[in-house]
């Protein structure tokens, strides 16, 4: 039998009067067949009219076994929308078992007759697909090793039609502004950008627009991130600049990118097929320890603040240094609730535990980790403690899971299994609702084996589902639905404090004590 079905391993459906034809021939085979194989949801025929035992006989081979896997899994799966192990929807126009070579023959005055009756074998092609749907979903939510990688990739893409797979972290713009200053007219997002230079010759470099629509991307947090060496100085107005540039690329790609800023912006436009299209400020810095800055940021469209970067702010720890350990200051603890005023989401990503667990204290509104993985797993400073994932588990807020080789597997190499096994700790230790991903792409110079860029996040997702603890929805948990609940609950904190009448916080970073010495800075302002 050939199978060379081209790219989307369906084969062409088959004429009708033959599909109609086999549709008999499964009919006389089911009456006259006394064997102990179920006929896709049918059962034995002989059995349930004369209750006689049933022998084994190669049902499989009869129906071309490879053959019809394909066939109805492009079907059932990619047309054929499975919810909850039923079936929605049936192919328009197609038999879902296509005619063995051979095996059409002219018909019988009989066969003629039934052939007459099509609601006949429309009723008979229903009840096949609900019957492959029920098997295909129990087989995906028993995650059996039986299940073919193809049945889960497809089962993938419907999940993500349903679901954003949305992304925490994404340093594109930084690249876009260190290989062509921000100027857009020399770069082309539609390229394949592995084979253009610069960014072919960098590790830095893992996104472009046809790896983003492979990877199945539906919202992408993309950072305005400032180098810690701009403290003090620029960082304000760098900042300013890489919102500007994440806002143009979504002009001018706005067939393909939205920008949104919101829970229902994010929905809308994976309604619309496009990528919804984030801000996230990554590092306090940025602010200049400015409360008027942090809501400039939000009224361009910001839409969360990591609170430090690999260094120190006046008023939060970083990372690094944990030696001083310092935490919040009252300015900082400050930033945190205007910030919850504001319905920004607080990341607590780059910052020392103490500031981690101060935050988690002081937010009112979840908070997220946009890109950081398990410390029990790989000791990085920049990842989560378990004691801090209890917390997070209390404060309803997520953690979204680096792909950062040394966040990983602490060395130069980790594998995708690797990722998984942070996936699964942080569930294991926070709960299934406080995980998502946050891969890092374009911010990082080393990536896990099989997920080298933006269009693995479906291998990702497929190779979770194998685990029989990953149903589907567990799986659109990780991949969107859990960001999407950390930002509506933002989103209903904000609202009801502007309800409640919560006011602007108008004091200074002066008056939690005395500011850095500067050449660059006003003192008198």
């Amino acid at each position: 039998m050939s199978q060379n079905w081209g790219r989307t391993g369906a084969p062409p459906p088959p004429p009708l009067a033959a599909s109609w034809a086999l549709d008999m021939d499964l009919r006389h085979h089911i009456q006259h067949c006394a064997c102990t194989c179920n006929h896709l949801g049918y059962g034995n025929y002989m059995d349930y009219q004369n209750g006689q035992g049933m022998q084994p006989c190669p049902c499989e081979l009869y129906l071309g076994r490879n053959y019809r896997l394909q066939y109805e899994t492009e079907c059932a799966v990619a047309e054929g929308r499975l919810v909850n192990g039923s079936a929605r929807f049936v192919c328009p126009g197609r038999s879902l078992i296509p005619q063995p070579p051979g095996s059409v023959s002219s018909s019988s005055s009989s066969d003629q007759a039934w052939v007459l009756r099509p609601w006949v074998g429309v009723c008979l092609t229903l009840l096949l697909v609900g019957a492959l749907a029920t098997g295909l979903a129990l087989a995906l939510s028993a995650g059996g090793e039986e299940v073919q990688p193809e049945v889960r990739i497809q089962a993938i893409r419907r999940i993500l039609r349903e679901v954003p797979l949305i992304d925490g972290h994404n340093d594109l713009p930084w690249n876009i502004r260190k290989f062509v200053h921000n100027q857009l007219g020399r770069f082309n997002f539609s390229d394949d950008l592995r084979l253009v230079e610069p960014w072919s010759k960098s590790n830095w470099s893992h996104t472009d627009l046809p790896r983003l629509k492979e990877g199945l991307v539906g919202g992408q947090f993309w950072s305005a991130y400032v180098p810690c060496g701009a403290q003090y100085m620029d960082a304000v107005q760098i900042t300013m600049e890489q919102i500007d540039v994440i806002k143009r690329l979504t002009q001018l790609y706005s067939s393909d990118l939205q920008f949104v800023t919101s829970v229902a912006g994010i929905r809308e436009a994976h309604r619309g097929g496009r990528i919804a299209s984030l801000i996230g400020v990554e590092g306090g810095h940025s602010l200049g320890s400015s409360l008027g800055v942090l809501r400039m940021f939000y009224g361009l469209g910001a839409r969360y603040l990591t609170l430090t970067h690999t260094c120190h702010t006046p008023w939060a720890g970083c990372c690094h240094g944990e030696d001083d350990n310092q935490g919040l200051s009252h300015f900082g603890k400050l930033v945190v609730r205007e910030l919850n005023r504001l319905g920004m989401l607080v990341d607590l990503s780059h910052t020392s535990f103490k500031t981690m667990e101060a935050a988690l204290n002081e937010s009112v509104a979840p908070v997220i980790f946009s890109h950081s993985s398990a410390f029990a797993l790989c000791n990085s400073t920049r990842n989560v403690p378990d004691y801090i994932l209890k917390l997070l588990a209390l404060n309803g807020g997520l953690v979204m899971v680096n792909f950062y080789t040394y966040f990983i597997s602490c060395n130069q190499t980790a594998t995708l299994e690797d990722v998984i096994a942070h996936i699964n700790h942080i569930r294991k230790v926070a709960g299934e609702d406080h995980v998502g991903i946050g891969a890092g792409y374009d911010g990082i110079n080393m990536t896990p084996k099989g997920l080298e860029d933006v269009s693995k996040y479906p291998d990702l997702l497929a190779a979770l589902m194998k685990d029989p603890q990953w149903g589907e929805l567990q799986v659109k948990k990780l991949a969107g639905l859990n960001l999407l609940r950390v930002f509506a609950r933002a989103e209903q904190v904000r609202d009801s404090w502007e309800e409640d009448g919560v006011t602007v916080v108008e004091e200074l970073i002066a008056a939690s004590g005395p500011r850095p010495p500067s050449d660059c800075v006003y003192m008198d302002s």
